[in-house]
């Protein structure tokens, strides 16, 4: 295996779940990306039963050393936001068993990194993704994208960290305050 750190991602979904693998480093590259289909099963625990093993056999396979997935968006239906965030727990539970370490994304996160636009299409990920990690063929699903894209996004925060200035500052009263040498004194007509 790769000295180079190991990115599963995963989009979440009670009918369909996308996972993506990512090599990190300086430039990253996919390894591979799918789905999991999970509609023929009807009920909702053989579901879960379904996606605990298949992040089990990715993480058994790849041995990643990061677990990013997307989280939950808030929707109308509540039923559904129960089922993804039973789908949701149980992949983490599953990578927790490994020991990894386990980062959730946003909906719009992963889109703002990927794209520059929080509001961006599916399609608009994809074209990036495609450029970025020189993609050659498009995934029947968008949820492997996805999970692409969750992956993807996770790289840009473990490389390209927030730089904090140490300061501490809570805002621009505290800035003039703290920085009065740095204050223009703007003279009267």
């Amino acid at each position: 295996m790769s000295k180079t750190p190991i990115i599963l991602g995963i989009d979440p979904g009670t009918q369909i779940l996308g996972y993506a693998v990512l090599q990190g480093g300086l430039q990253p590259k996919i390894i591979m990306m799918d789905v999991l289909k999970l509609t023929k099963e009807k009920d909702i625990y053989a579901r879960l039963q379904m996606i605990h093993a298949k992040i089990i056999e990715l993480m058994e396979t790849y041995h990643p050393a990061h677990f990013a997935i997307e989280a939950p968006f808030f929707g109308k239906n509540v039923q559904s936001m129960l089922k993804l965030g039973r789908a949701q727990g149980v992949a983490i539970a599953a990578a927790m068993h490994y020991n990894t370490p386990v980062t959730e994304y946003a909906p719009k996160k992963v889109k703002q990194s990927i794209t520059g636009n929080g509001n961006a299409d599916k399609d608009m990920v994809w074209k990036m993704l495609e450029r970025v990690l020189n993609v050659k063929e498009k995934p029947k699903h968008y949820d492997a994208t996805d999970a692409l894209a969750v992956a993807l996004c996770h790289w840009h925060q473990i490389n390209r960290p927030v730089i904090s200035t140490g300061k501490g500052l809570k805002g621009w009263d505290d800035f003039i305050q703290k920085n009065p040498a740095r204050l223009k004194k703007q003279e009267r007509k």
